[in-house]
């Protein structure tokens, strides 16, 4: 019989060639479909998978990261920033912030996480909007001016 580890490890492959091959919107949805392959999954069970694997949710479905979004990637971050990123506006010292498309919070904080610019201490994400907590209003203010750079506005 498969270990617990074992078991989750092939319930991610399958939930990741399930997020290639077919368009899936909701967790339930693939709960099914995993059990139908004969998977033992549960909605928190696939909470938790889709999440390590940093799978984002978009309007459009759920979405596996790109070979490219690796921890330091700052080219595909500042792709989704110029393409994704609204406004920004500080709130307080620790916190910025962040509007978005609408679908395309969680994937840019995702792609922040990933990033690990030294600024960011966290995220936390909506469907719009974005929350970046920072160690310190220094770090706020050179995240602000990192990302005000790839957005064309310029520095404050």
């Amino acid at each position: 019989m498969p270990t617990a580890v074992a078991q989750q490890q092939a319930r991610r492959r399958a939930i990741a060639e399930l997020l290639e091959r077919e368009t899936i919107t909701r967790q339930a949805e693939l709960v099914g479909l995993l059990r139908a392959e004969g998977f033992d999954a549960t909605q928190s069970s696939v909470s938790r998978d889709l999440k390590d694997l940093g799978v984002a949710k978009l309007t459009t479905g759920y979405e596996l990261p790109k070979n490219d979004q690796a921890p330091g990637n700052d080219a595909q971050a500042l792709q989704l920033v110029a393409e994704f990123v609204r406004d920004l506006k500080p709130a307080g010292p620790h916190l910025l912030v962040v509007a978005t498309a609408i679908g395309a919070a969680q994937r840019v904080a995702v792609t922040l996480d990933r990033v690990a610019w030294p600024e960011i201490v966290g995220t936390l994400s909506g469907d719009d909007t974005i929350f970046v907590a920072t160690a310190g209003a220094a770090q706020q203010r050179r995240l602000v001016t990192r990302l005000r750079e790839h957005l064309g506005k310029g520095t404050s």
